[in-house]
C-alpha cells in the first residue's frame, strides 16, 4: 500500500510534508532564498517534543542570521543527525537532504491551515 503525502509550507520558510501520521518540516526554496547559503547550524537534537513556535534550529546563512520555529506541536520522531557536520545538505533542494525534524502526534487541524504554496 502506498501512503498518501502532502505538503505544506510555513511563513517562515519551511515545508512540511505529511506521510502517514508522520511530519517531516525542512528548509523550503523561500527559506533558502531569505538566508543564502547555510554555513551553520544548531539543532536542538536533545529536545523530545517541540511546541508551536518552538525553536527548531538556530542558521547562519549568507544573507541572514536567524533561528526557524516550528509551525507545528509533536513528537520529534527523529533529527537529521547529519546536518550537524554537513550544514549544506540544507542548500539542497532533494528534500532527501534538506529535511531538519520528523514529528508524530500533530494536531492535523492545525497542519490543514498552513499554506499549499510557497509564499
Amino acid at each position: 500500500m502506498v501512503e498518501v503525502q502532502e505538503m505544506k509550507y510555513s511563513e517562515n520558510g519551511l515545508w512540511i510534508l505529511k506521510t502517514g501520521n508522520n511530519y517531516r518540516i525542512g528548509l523550503s526554496e523561500k527559506g533558502q532564498d531569505d538566508l543564502g547559503e547555510v554555513m551553520f547550524i544548531e539543532v536542538l537534537s536533545h529536545v523530545t517534543r517541540v511546541e508551536q513556535n518552538e525553536t527548531l534550529i538556530d542558521l547562519e546563512g549568507a544573507k541572514a542570521v536567524t533561528e526557524l520555529t516550528s509551525p507545528l506541536a509533536g513528537k520529534v520522531v527523529s533529527y537529521h543527525k547529519a546536518l550537524a557536520d554537513e550544514p549544506e545538505k540544507l542548500n539542497s533542494v532533494d528534500k532527501e537532504f534538506n529535511w531538519i525534524v520528523e514529528l508524530t502526534d500533530v494536531d492535523e487541524t492545525v497542519f490543514n491551515t498552513l499554506s499549499d504554496t510557497i509564499d
